[in-house]
């Protein structure tokens, strides 16, 4: 299994120290959020301070930029990377797009859809020298003059994974997705039930196969050298599904567990603006739904149980203070588990 870890976003020096620290412990991606820092220029830190490490947003969201932008943004990624770049694109939520980006919401599957192709007709574009016309229900790009298409790099098309929650989106992913990201509020039986055959249903539609598309995650990990501190991570998970569990949104995976009632109940407290209440209202039962709990001589166990035969790659981050070399260790556990994707294939 394919290991992700987050590197630092607010001071950049910082970003550059962790990147180097996690290649050399194995990590197979890192990665940043789209929260209170721009997500993308760490990772041109971390391309200058790594060699081998895949860097990607987890995830950026999509519709406040222009496609036009973003592609340019992700392709001197992957050119000042030598192709190690994955942008992972996510469409947020109605209020987030109407009340934070100010911009008009409209259904969010199919405008992801165009978004995607849109991103790869302008990659074309610049590749071959070609012409540039896309004309879609969301986005008409007909227009890339020679000062404005930056240089040919030779290297394979960006790759791009799809956040995705609901079986529409779902669906998209898995037909113009290099790859999923999952929510972490996404529990086993979710991600069999729902989320694989959607995806694969998308698969079938546009001819694509499950050996290149990477299915990233879906839970939580929390792990530590000692059961105190794995109850300590456990505690944040709570508090991020008592959070995430409050959107009506992620309302349906809490119902295939029987936990409309914590669901209704979370969402009355977010309205009343009881945020710091509602970790209380999530059991260890609950969190051990969306999460692989262990100590570290237990967690690669914890994670092919809870992961394996369904994901590809997840995200871990070890607790201050973990010594290097057992870092190290525990990555080259868990990267023993089988898992499906082969790799990219993005040269078409």
């Amino acid at each position: 299994m394919r290991v992700f870890t987050a590197i630092p976003q607010r001071h950049w020096t910082d970003s550059a120290d962790a990147a180097r620290a996690a290649e050399a412990a194995g990590f197979d991606a890192l990665m940043t959020v789209e929260l209170g820092h721009d997500p993308l220029a760490p990772l041109a830190v971390a391309a200058m301070a790594t060699s081998r490490v895949e860097l990607t947003p987890s995830v950026a969201v999509a519709f406040p930029r222009s496609p036009t932008v973003l592609a340019q943004q992700a392709w001197d990624l992957q050119a000042n990377s030598g192709g190690r770049f994955v942008l992972g694109l996510g469409s947020q939520v109605k209020g987030h797009n109407e009340r934070r980006f100010g911009i008009a919401w409209t259904p969010p599957a199919p405008r992801m859809r165009d978004y995607v192709q849109a991103l790869r007709a302008v990659w074309r574009a610049w590749e071959t020298r070609g012409r540039l016309n896309f004309d879609s229900p969301h986005y008409k790009l007909t227009l890339m003059t020679p000062d404005f298409s930056p240089e040919p790099t030779g290297l394979p098309m960006v790759p791009v994974t799809i956040a995705a929650v609901g079986e529409a989106m779902l669906r998209v992913a898995g037909q113009v997705g290099d790859g999923v990201r999952l929510h972490p509020l996404c529990s086993r039986a979710y991600l069999e039930k729902v989320c694989m055959p959607q995806m694969m249903e998308g698969m079938r539609r546009s001819g694509r196969s499950r050996l290149h598309f990477d299915v990233h995650g879906g839970g939580f990990v929390c792990t530590g050298p000692d059961e105190e501190t794995v109850t300590a991570e456990m505690n944040k998970a709570r508090q991020r599904i008592g959070f995430y569990g409050s959107t009506r949104t992620y309302m349906p995976i809490l119902a295939l567990h029987g936990l409309e009632e914590l669901a209704a109940k979370l969402h009355r407290m977010s309205v009343e603006g009881q945020w710091d209440r509602m970790a209380r209202e999530v059991s260890d039962d609950t969190v051990r739904i969306f999460a692989a709990c262990g100590t570290f001589s237990q967690i690669a166990g914890a994670i092919e149980a809870r992961f394996g035969g369904v994901a590809d790659s997840i995200d871990v981050s070890f607790p201050t203070g973990t010594p290097a070399g057992l870092v190290k260790e525990l990555v080259s556990d868990i990267r023993r588990i089988p898992h499906t994707f082969a790799g990219f294939d993005t040269m078409r």
